[in-house]
């Protein structure tokens, strides 16, 4: 871990008891512990959604698929437009 062996850790452990305190030591190594794990958590869903991104899906449509689509769309005739009939004046009363 880290490259340290057993009396290293054991060193760093016995400093961190003298600093931070025997009735403290517990609450940190169980709030550093939630913490890593939300971490490696979210780094778990982070590294699923890119592979879930990158792999390619029948339903998703191509860049050929799109011009033809487009292509096709574009060369349909416009529909021609609706005859309205005008409206009579309004009559001014008075």
């Amino acid at each position: 871990m880290f490259g340290m062996g057993m009396p290293e850790i054991l060193l760093i452990m016995a400093v961190a008891l003298i600093v931070i305190g025997p009735k403290k030591l517990p609450e940190l190594a169980k709030t550093l512990g939630k913490t890593f794990g939300e971490f490696r958590k979210a780094t778990s869903d982070l590294k699923e959604t890119f592979t879930v991104d990158l792999e390619p899906s029948p339903t998703k449509t191509t860049g050929d698929e799109v011009k033809k689509v487009s292509l096709a769309t574009t060369d349909a005739p416009e529909p021609a437009p609706k005859e309205t009939t005008p409206e009579p004046p309004e009559q001014k009363k008075g």
